[in-house]
């Protein structure tokens, strides 16, 4: 047997029940049930076992809830205070019930609790699907949704595509019909440019027309002065005349057919030269005649007057024999003939229309010199800056680089925006802006021969090609550039200026090309040296050509324009130190050319400055002055001994276009 011991449930009895029974019972009965009470806390009433108080549970039953229960629970406990085994019998079973009904809340709440779970577990699983579902209707609308974006992005991009495409066929065709516009317009240009070209090109050749009839009224002229050897003549003369006029009538012709047309042609151009030619050959036959002639002449008069002469001394005797006045002869054994001291009356009407051509042209563009504007006058600087930088820049450069600066001067004149100290600058900016640019072209070109080939000799090829290519295409500046030359060096023309009375003597000197500061006149030296750079350039210009230009036209001012100056120059009375030092220059830059072109015609020119001007230069030159007449003279007997004139030094060759 264990020990006796307390239930666990009697501390609840105590605290619940019994004070409920006491409340019930009346006051006689409160000790006993007191005596009871206590008497259940003595060891001898707890009951020995568990068992023992399991033994009256069937004895009294009880139902936990009802009025029946109720009922007999009041009547137990009325019975349990009679004695205290059934007050310990009634504890058991309170505590049983206690208990029964603790272990049903017990297992009602773990089944609850179970319950619980299960709904949890429900819901959970509920909510789980529900997830799926959610994410299973999701997934189908994102599907869906893709589907649909990709039926989109399918149908954007074959609209894409589709547009694409037709942008690509509209970008076709607007180039094939810019295209088109762009031919068309090439073509319009083209043909405009060649309809200025072939107008350029007649003008060009047109006045080569008119120098080579110039140049045949002069033979002309040679021809009809050789009536007064036509009795010399053994040869009919009237000849000679008759096809000197039908040459002349030949060129008159050819002018005024190309003029009605507007346009010679190179055909006609070669059929005047050739015309020319002949009327040379044809005056140089007849001065061959004439020469002829008049040697036979004179030796016929020295036999008729040795006859004479012995005949008198056969009649006089031997004593009066007097020798015949010797005939006055000029060096070489020629006669003296007068030369010119003024320029041909043609080349004085061609120097005045140059100088009246170049006034105009100041005149035209006064406006926008004497303009106060400040935009005006910045524009004037900008176009005076284009033209005449590029010029400065010319030297014995490469070709390439000489290309450069002649591509920037031609589209300057050409209307064309070119760059100048960072700025944009056109002659379109000012109505007057062409005929300003052309002055001071023309003026600049002058001024570097003035100065740049006066000092280097060489720069006149590079200078000059340029000036020929720019004369070719613009030619008003070529005309430009003559009557600067003319006006800085009157010898260029030839000119010899006259001093006319009641001139002050400064305007004179500065009419002969001398500088005047201050009432004080340049040194000779100085002079010389820049009346020789200017003749050098001159003469360089009418030799070259531009290489990248047409060379199916003529020279604008080509080397019969030198011969003319020779000839007029040797026809007029020389000047003292001027005249030889302008002919050594002149021949030394020129000679070459002069000789390829006219061959056995130069070397008599040649020969005639030998021996009939040399002598004229000499007489008039004095002691200190012989410099450059012994230059000249020395340069010209090596050229004869040689039967050669050196190429210029300095001379463009093809190497030097290839750089």
């Amino acid at each position: 047997m264990s020990l006796p011991k307390l239930s666990s449930y009697s501390g609840w009895v105590v605290e619940h029940v019994l004070p409920h029974m006491q409340e019930n019972q009346p006051l006689s009965e409160t000790l006993p049930s007191s005596a009871s009470a206590s008497a259940l806390d003595q060891p001898s009433f707890v009951p020995k076992s568990p068992d023992t108080s399991s033994a009256f549970s069937p004895a009294s039953p009880a139902t936990p809830d009802g009025t029946k229960g109720k009922d007999e629970s009041q009547h137990t406990e009325s019975m349990v205070l009679q004695s205290s085994r059934g007050i310990k019998v009634e504890g058991c079973i309170r505590m049983y019930e206690l208990a029964h009904r603790m272990k049903g809340a017990e297992g009602l709440r773990q089944w609850q609790e179970e319950q619980e779970r299960k709904v949890r577990a429900l819901s959970e699983m509920a909510s789980e699907q529900l997830k799926r579902f959610d994410e299973w209707k999701e997934l189908k609308q994102h599907k869906e949704y893709q589907d649909l974006r990709e039926v989109m992005e399918k149908s954007s991009r074959e609209a894409l595509g589709h547009q694409e495409k037709l942008k690509a066929e509209h970008r076709h065709r607007a180039k094939i019909l810019n295209l088109k516009l762009r031919e068309a317009e090439q073509q319009r240009v083209k043909q405009a440019e060649l309809e200025r070209l072939r107008k350029e090109e007649g003008q060009v050749r047109l006045r080569a027309l008119y120098a080579l009839q110039e140049e045949m009224l002069q033979l002309s002229q040679q021809l009809d002065a050789s009536e007064q050897h036509k009795g010399l003549l053994k040869v009919d003369l009237a000849a000679f005349q008759t096809r000197g006029n039908q040459l002349c009538s030949l060129i008159s012709g050819i002018i005024r057919a190309s003029s009605e047309s507007g346009c010679p042609t190179a055909e006609s151009q070669a059929e005047a030269e050739r015309a020319l030619q002949e009327m040379r050959d044809l005056l140089m036959n007849l001065g061959q005649e004439i020469t002829r002639a008049c040697e036979d002449k004179r030796r016929q008069d020295e036999e008729e007057a040795q006859v004479k002469l012995q005949e008198a001394q056969m009649q006089q005797g031997p004593e009066a024999h007097k020798e015949p006045p010797a005939t006055s002869q000029g060096p070489g054994g020629k006669q003296n003939e007068d030369l010119q001291v003024k320029v041909q009356d043609i080349t004085m009407q061609w120097y005045q229309q140059l100088q009246d051509a170049s006034m105009q042209c100041v005149l035209t563009f006064e406006g926008l010199t004497n303009s106060k504007d400040s935009q005006a006058k910045k524009i004037k600087m900008d176009l005076q800056k284009a033209a005449t930088i590029p010029v400065s820049q010319i030297s014995t450069i490469a070709g390439s680089k000489l290309k450069e600066i002649f591509d920037k001067i031609h589209s300057l004149l050409s209307g064309k925006p070119v760059q100048s100290g960072g700025r944009s600058v056109s002659v379109t900016l000012n109505p007057q802006g062409l005929d300003f640019v052309q002055y001071k072209l023309a003026e600049k070109f002058v001024k570097q021969g003035e100065e740049e080939v006066a000092s280097h000799h060489e720069a006149a090829f590079p200078i000059a090609v340029v000036a020929s290519g720019i004369w070719e295409l613009h030619p008003r500046v070529g005309d430009l550039i003559l009557a600067h030359l003319h006006k800085k060096c009157p010898y260029s023309v030839p000119f010899y200026p006259t001093f006319k009375e009641g001139m002050a003597l400064e305007d004179y000197q500065r009419m002969l090309g001398y500088q005047v500061k201050d009432s004080k006149v340049e040194q000779q030296d100085n002079f010389l040296k820049r009346m020789s750079g200017m003749i050098r350039l001159y003469a360089a210009i009418i030799q070259l050509r531009w290489p990248y230009g047409n060379r199916q036209e003529i020279h604008p001012h080509g080397l019969n324009h030198g011969w003319r100056w020779l000839a007029q120059i040797l026809n007029m009375e020389p000047l003292s130190d001027v005249t030889a030092t302008l002919l050594f220059d002149f021949l030394e830059v020129c000679g070459n050319a002069l000789m390829k072109q006219y061959q056995v015609q130069f070397w008599k020119m040649l020969i005639l400055i030998k021996e009939d001007y040399f002598p004229r230069i000499e007489a008039i030159t004095s002691s200190g002055q012989m410099g450059s007449f012994i230059r000249l003279k020395q340069f010209l007997e090596k050229c004869l001994q040689h039967k050669d004139i050196p190429v210029p030094k300095g001379f463009l060759t093809s190497s030097f276009w290839r750089s």
